[in-house]
């Protein structure tokens, strides 16, 4: 019973406090680019990562320790 109330507690929280922004959003009067702003900067923040990914990637093939296990 405490775990299912856990649960409830944590679906409370998502559903009537954080989701409350992104369903303004939704219903409101906004353009598409307004709307999928949220989108266009995870997909941003995914790029830089990536890139950051690939810059330490080639760094350790240049160094060659990408296959060094301890």
């Amino acid at each position: 019973m405490i775990a299912l109330n856990i649960f409830k507690i944590i679906g409370d929280f998502f559903t009537n406090y954080l989701f409350v922004p992104f369903n303004e959003v939704r219903l409101g009067d906004f353009s598409w680019f307004a709307q999928n702003s949220i989108n266009w900067i995870f997909i941003l923040i995914g790029f830089v990562l990536f890139g950051y990914w690939m810059k330490e990637s080639a760094s350790f093939k240049k160094n060659n320790t990408e296959d060094i296990v301890d």
